[in-house]
C-alpha cells in the first residue's frame, strides 16, 4: 500500500450515528455547519437550473455545475469526513456535529438534491429541449437510419479504442474516479466458470425428476465484465436527424431573459452518450457470450489526500506522489443506473467496498456534467443568454504602454466586465521592455496555454531576473504546475515551490523598472487567480498601482516568502497567517467601539466563504453593540443572521448568477473616514492560518468611491439574491409591486458599456488640427 493510501471500516454511518438529521436541525447552535452550509448554496445554484424565466441551455449548464460541483464536494469533504469517521470521530465542530453524524446528514441531503436533479432533468428540461430540436436519441426505439449510423460510428470510431475486461474473484482494475463505467452481466457457462463458483438451484429443482432435470441446461452464477469508456472518446455522439429542415425559432421564446434572442434557423440536434451508443451493441465486445444486462456505473475516489511535508524532502516528487495515491484511493461513492439488476448492485457495492449510504441509484445519465457540451453546440443562440462580451478599460490607452497608464494613476479592473487583456499586457510588456529588471509573481492556478507562463519564460530567456511562486499544492491543479514549474524552470525562471507547510494563495505581480527618477515598481494585487480563462466567467477586482509605499510591501512580502525568512513590518499590506487575522477582527471591533460610543458604524463585507468562529463572534459582538453589517456571502455561511439579541443587525445575501461571484472586497465605516480592502482571503480558518495571503488597502479615492459603490449595488439585486435565515436556509429576494426588476450583474456590464460609449463620444468631440510636419 502506497503511503498516502488510506483505509477506513466498512460500516453504513447510518448506523452509527447517534443524533438523527431533525434532532441536529432543532439544537439551533451559534454556528451553521460548514457542509450542509455548502449543499445549501449547490442548492442555490440548482435554483437557477429550476427558474423557467431563464434560457433554456442557460438552465442545462446551471444543472451540470450542480453536478460538478457535488462531485468536488464529495471528492473532499466527504472525504475529509470519512477519514475522520474511520480515526474514531469523535470530536465536535463547532455547529456539534461529530463526523459520523456529519456524515449522516451529508448522506441524506444528497440523495434529496440528487432526487430533485434527475426529476428536473426528465420531468422539465430534457423535454424542453427536445421541443426545440435537441434530442437524446433512444436507440432502441430510433429509426433504422439511425440505428445504421450509430452503429457505422460504433465500429468506425469506438470498437477499436475500448477494450472489456473479465473480471475474476471480484477484482476490479484500478478503474480512475469519476469516469463513466459500463458494468457487465455475463450469463454464466460452465466452461468459463471459476472452481468456486456455484450452480444456480432453481425452487423446481426438487419437484423434478432425473430425466426432466437432463433436460434443462445447468445454470451457473452470473460473470461479470467491464467496459471502462475513459476520456479519449467525446461522450456526445451526434447522429442524424430524420427531418430534412431544421425548424425556425423566433425571438419571442417565453421567459427568455437577457433580451431577444433573433430569429434564426437552427437545424435539429441528435445526440447518443457514449455508455447508451456502446451498451447498446455490447454485445459486439462478447461473440458467444450471452450479454444479460450492460448498466453504467461511476465511482468517486478520496481527494482529501494531502502531503506530509515532514516528510517530503523533495516537494516535486511528494507532489507526484500524492497524485498517484489519489489514484489510488479509496472509494467514497458508488452512483449506478437505476435500473441495474440485483446481480449488478451487489456485486459493484461488495467491489468497491462503499458506505450503503452513499450509494446512488440514478434515474437518468450519469454524470450531467455532459450537459456543458449541449450547452456548447453551435447554433441555438436563441437559447443561451446574450453575449456580454468584456469591454476596454477607459482608464487604459491600448496605444500606450501599461507603464504609462500605471504611471497616470492607479487602475481597478472589475472583471468580467472590464478585459482581463491588460493584466496579460502587463507582464508580456514586462518581458520585452528593456528597462524591467525583474518580475516576481505568484502562480496559484493558471490556464492550460497560459500566456502569463509564457511571458515569464520569454522574459527570463531575454535575461530579466524572473521569480515565479508556483504553488504545487494547488488542489485539482497539482499536475499542471508541476508541468509548469519545470518548464519555467527550464526558461531560466527561479521557481519557488510554495512554503512549508502553508499554500500561498495570495495574488500579486512585481514588476521593477529603471526610470530616470530611479528604481520603480510596479504591482498588480487581484482577488482572483492569474487565469484568462476563468477571468472571463468569474467576478473579481485588480488593482495595478506604482504606489511607493505598496510596491515596498509587496517586494518586502515576496522576499520573505521566497526567503524563507521573518517578514518585517509591513505599513500598509496585511499578511495570512501573520497579520491579517488580527487586522480583520481589529477593524470589526473599531467599528464596535465607535457604536458603543454613540457613533454610526457600519460593516460591508464581499465574500466567498465565512466559516471562521472567531471572526463569526467578532461580527455578532459587533451586531449586539448595534453595527450594521451586511454581508454578501456567495457560498458557504456558518454564521447564522437575524437572531434576537446575537445577530438582528447582520443581513446576510448569497448572488448567484451568470458569473461566479470570487471578489473579496471589505467596507469599514472608520468614523467617516472609510477604509476599503480587496483580498485573496476568506473568512475561513485555512485562509486565515494555513494560506499565504494578502489583504491590501485601497488608497486611491476614485477607486474607493467605486468599490464602496459597487458593494452597495449586491443588496438591491431582487432577480439573483438570495437572503439568509437563521436556520442557515435561504429565501430568494424577489422585487416588490412597487419595485423595478434589479439584476446586479447586469447593471455593472450596462454601466461599464455605457461608460466606454460615453468616453468614445466624448473624445469624438475634441477638435484635433492638423499640424504641418518640419
Amino acid at each position: 500500500m502506497l503511503p498516502f493510501q488510506f483505509t477506513y471500516p466498512f460500516h453504513s454511518c447510518r448506523e452509527t450515528a447517534s443524533l438523527s438529521l431533525s434532532t441536529v436541525e432543532k439544537s439551533e447552535p451559534r454556528y451553521i455547519n460548514r457542509e450542509l452550509a455548502w449543499l445549501e448554496f449547490n442548492s442555490r445554484v440548482l435554483d437557477q437550473a429550476d427558474d423557467p424565466n431563464m434560457r433554456l441551455l442557460e438552465r442545462a449548464k446551471f444543472l451540470a455545475i450542480t453536478g460538478s460541483n457535488l462531485d468536488e464536494f464529495v471528492m473532499v469533504r466527504v472525504g475529509s469526513l470519512k477519514l475522520q469517521s474511520s480515526g474514531g470521530g469523535g470530536r465536535r465542530d463547532p455547529a456539534g456535529l461529530t463526523a459520523t453524524e456529519q456524515l449522516l446528514a451529508v448522506a441524506m441531503r444528497c440523495h434529496r438534491h440528487i432526487t430533485r436533479q434527475y426529476t428536473l432533468l426528465r420531468e422539465e428540461i430534457q423535454p424542453a429541449l427536445a421541443e426545440r430540436n435537441i434530442t437524446r436519441v433512444d436507440l432502441n426505439e430510433c429509426s433504422d437510419r439511425i440505428e445504421a449510423a450509430a452503429r457505422r460510428h460504433f465500429q468506425d470510431d469506438v470498437v477499436a479504442v475500448l477494450s472489456p475486461q473479465a473480471l475474476h474473484d471480484r477484482r476490479f482494475p484500478m478503474l480512475p474516479g469519476l469516469g463513466i463505467h459500463l458494468c457487465v452481466e455475463l450469463k454464466g457457462v460452465a466452461e468459463l466458470a471459476p472452481q468456486n463458483t456455484r450452480k444456480i438451484k432453481r425452487a423446481d429443482d426438487s419437484d423434478m425428476g432425473d430425466s426432466a432435470s437432463k433436460e434443462k441446461p445447468e445454470e451457473f452464477e452470473p460473470q461479470f465484465a467491464v467496459i471502462p469508456l475513459g476520456r479519449t472518446l467525446p461522450r456526445i455522439v451526434p447522429l442524424p436527424s430524420d427531418k430534412s429542415h431544421g425548424e425556425k425559432h423566433g425571438s419571442n421564446e417565453p421567459g427568455a431573459r437577457g433580451g431577444p434572442g433573433g430569429g434564426s434557423h437552427e437545424s435539429g440536434f441528435n445526440y447518443v452518450l457514449l455508455e447508451d451508443l456502446v451498451a447498446h451493441f455490447v454485445d459486439e465486445f462478447f461473440p458467444g457470450r450471452e450479454v444479460v444486462q450492460c448498466k453504467p456505473f461511476r465511482i468517486t475516489r478520496n481527494a482529501d489526500v494531502e502531503l506530509r511535508e515532514d516528510g517530503a524532502g523533495d516537494l516535486l516528487g511528494g507532489m507526484e506522489e500524492v497524485l498517484e495515491s489519489r489514484r489510488l484511493s479509496d472509494v467514497v461513492r458508488l452512483e449506478m443506473d437505476a435500473s441495474a439488476s440485483d446481480a449488478i448492485r451487489n456485486y459493484l457495492m461488495e467491489s468497491f467496498y462503499v458506505d450503503p449510504d452513499y450509494v446512488f441509484q440514478i434515474d437518468g445519465p450519469l454524470d450531467l456534467t455532459y450537459l456543458f457540451g449541449l450547452h456548447s453546440i453551435k447554433g441555438f443562440d436563441s437559447l443561451r443568454d446574450e453575449a456580454w462580451p468584456p469591454q476596454r478599460s477607459p482608464a487604459i490607452d491600448p496605444s500606450e504602454p501599461m507603464f504609462s497608464s500605471i504611471a497616470s494613476g492607479d487602475i481597478m479592473l472589475m472583471h468580467p466586465y472590464e478585459s482581463f487583456d491588460p493584466v496579460v499586457r502587463f507582464i508580456e510588456e514586462a518581458a520585452t521592455d528593456p528597462d524591467v529588471l525583474a518580475v516576481k509573481q505568484i502562480l496559484y492556478r493558471t490556464s492550460r496555454d497560459s500566456p502569463i507562463v509564457a511571458a515569464l519564460k520569454r522574459a527570463a530567456e531575454r535575461g530579466k531576473y524572473v521569480t515565479a511562486i508556483v504553488e504545487l499544492k494547488a488542489r485539482f491543479d497539482e499536475a499542471r504546475n508541476i508541468e509548469w514549474a519545470r518548464e519555467m524552470e527550464q526558461s531560466g525562471v527561479q521557481v519557488i515551490y510554495g512554503i512549508r507547510g502553508l499554500k500561498t494563495h495570495a495574488k500579486v505581480c512585481i514588476i521593477v523598472r529603471r526610470e530616470p527618477q530611479g528604481l520603480v515598481r510596479y504591482v498588480h494585487f487581484g482577488t482572483g487567480n492569474y487565469n484568462e480563462v476563468t477571468a472571463n466567467l468569474y467576478g473579481d477586482v485588480s488593482i495595478l498601482t506604482k504606489d511607493e509605499t505598496l510596491g515596498t510591501d509587496a517586494t518586502m512580502f515576496f522576499n520573505a516568502v521566497t526567503g524563507a525568512s521573518q517578514p518585517q513590518p509591513l505599513q500598509q499590506l496585511s499578511i495570512a497567517p501573520l497579520t491579517l487575522r488580527r487586522t480583520v477582527l481589529d477593524m470589526i471591533r473599531g467599528e464596535t467601539k465607535r457604536s458603543k460610543q454613540g457613533q454610526k458604524a457600519e460593516i460591508i463585507a464581499k465574500l466567498n466563504a465565512l466559516v471562521d468562529t472567531e471572526v463569526i463572534d467578532a461580527l455578532y459582538e459587533a451586531s449586539q453593540a448595534g453595527v450594521k453589517i451586511r454581508l454578501n456571502v456567495r457560498g458557504v455561511c456558518c454564521l447564522r443572521p437575524g437572531i434576537p439579541g446575537l445577530s438582528e443587525s447582520i443581513q446576510v445575501v448569497s448572488i448567484v448568477d451568470r458569473f461566479l461571484e470570487h471578489a473579496r472586497v471589505l467596507f469599514f465605516r472608520h468614523g467617516g473616514d472609510p477604509a476599503i480592502f480587496i483580498s485573496s482571503a476568506d473568512w475561513m480558518p485555512r485562509n486565515l492560518d494555513r494560506r499565504v495571503e494578502l489583504l491590501v488597502p485601497v488608497i486611491d479615492p476614485a477607486i474607493r468611491k467605486r468599490l464602496r459603490e459597487t458593494l452597495q449595488l449586491y443588496f438591491r439585486d431582487n432577480q439573483n439574491a438570495w437572503q439568509m435565515q437563521p436556520d442557515g436556509t435561504y429565501t430568494r429576494i424577489t422585487a416588490g409591486k412597487k419595485q423595478k426588476p434589479f439584476r446586479v450583474q447586469e447593471t455593472l456590464y450596462r454601466n461599464t458599456v455605457e461608460n466606454i460609449r460615453q468616453i468614445q463620444q466624448s473624445s469624438r468631440m475634441v477638435f484635433e488640427a492638423h499640424r504641418p510636419s518640419g
